[in-house]
């Protein structure tokens, strides 16, 4: 196994896919001879040809409509939208079109179209182009939303998107792109889509998180440990749908829940978990405290110098956690 980044094991995965199925196509703007921004499908193109992975106009609309046509053709489009905050210009083509093409025709077509697109905070970009936007498209049906966290699962859920017959939303952290490496089978492989994973296990308090949060929830963690506070960490992977059996199974164990995300505290996907743990049949009758959040203000994306001050941190999600952890005792 090689050690790669996660923008390698992007790269390898589209490899993968390119090499598996002449009907895959890579399209957007700049994919193809430049590679793309962060060059996530660089050589993609000298590979395989212009006609399997090409360069679009600056058309996001134009993106979007060109997939769902092609799909209709039997073609498996991955196109990509070049930062997600211009992901609007697309709108029509994902919330009218791709997720409600299997429905209106009867289950007789489908849309297998996963389009990607790098997202997220602290790496001082320009004004919208770090929003977390995953919590709009959360919200609509007949599409699923998957936000990798590692290099192996982001080849693994790429492959797994790609090979699904309905839309995906397939989102890159860009703080992730280079920030470190592991181990990635070079050979074809899928992780489940909608299926979370325990990255640590604990006893005390679980956290249950997505995308660059997952590693500021494992350092708090960590420091947490030294303070005899044990601390489980669950990665969502996929934000729609979202693993429910997984969170309830440790809130079950812990007695305590925090929900972190980096999206602001009306975005994302937080306060969905917070409203399936808190009904009867899931695990309401566990908890031992009310469910803490840790999230980023209710307010636009701030510009690049104020960014580390808006979003989360350490000390808030470890602030929130003793909170959370502390509840019953201060109330005996």
């Amino acid at each position: 196994m090689a050690q790669l980044t996660m923008i390698q094991a992007i790269t390898n995965a589209l490899d993968n896919a390119l090499e598996k199925d002449e009907n895959t196509l890579i399209f957007g703007q700049d994919v193809g001879l430049t590679g793309g921004v962060f060059r996530a499908t660089q050589g993609l193109q000298a590979k395989y040809g212009e006609e399997r992975v090409f360069d679009t106009p600056l058309a996001e609309s134009g993106i979007g409509g060109l997939a769902v046509g092609l799909a209709f053709e039997n073609f498996k489009p991955i196109p990509e939208i070049q930062f997600f905050g211009f992901v609007f210009e697309t709108m029509d083509a994902i919330a009218d079109q791709m997720s409600r093409t299997r429905y209106r025709t009867g289950g007789t077509r489908t849309m297998p179209i996963t389009i990607r697109s790098p997202f997220g905070g602290g790496v001082h970009a320009p004004e919208s182009h770090s929003d977390s936007l995953e919590g709009l498209i959360a919200q609509l049906p007949g599409i699923k939303v998957v936000i990798p966290s590692n290099p192996y699962d982001a080849k693994g859920l790429l492959l797994a998107s790609i090979e699904d017959n309905d839309p995906v939303i397939f989102l890159e952290h860009m703080k992730l792109y280079r920030s470190f490496k592991e181990e990635v089978p070079e050979e074809y492989y899928t992780v489940p889509l909608g299926k979370a994973k325990v990255v640590q296990e604990g006893s005390d308090v679980s956290i249950v998180t997505y995308g660059s949060m997952v590693h500021e929830a494992l350092k708090v963690a960590k420091q947490l440990q030294e303070e005899g506070i044990s601390v489980e960490v669950i990665d969502l992977r996929t934000v729609s749908p979202i693993d429910v059996e997984t969170i309830v199974v440790s809130v079950e164990k812990t007695g305590r829940l925090v929900v972190v995300q980096e999206a602001q505290r009306q975005a994302g996907v937080a306060s969905t978990i917070m409203a399936e743990m808190a009904e009867r049949k899931r695990a309401i009758l566990a908890l031992k405290a009310p469910i803490g959040r840790v999230s980023a203000p209710d307010s636009i994306y701030p510009f690049m110098l104020a960014e580390n001050d808006w979003l989360p941190s350490i000390q808030t999600i470890t602030d929130k956690v003793k909170e959370v952890f502390n509840f019953d005792k201060e109330a005996q």
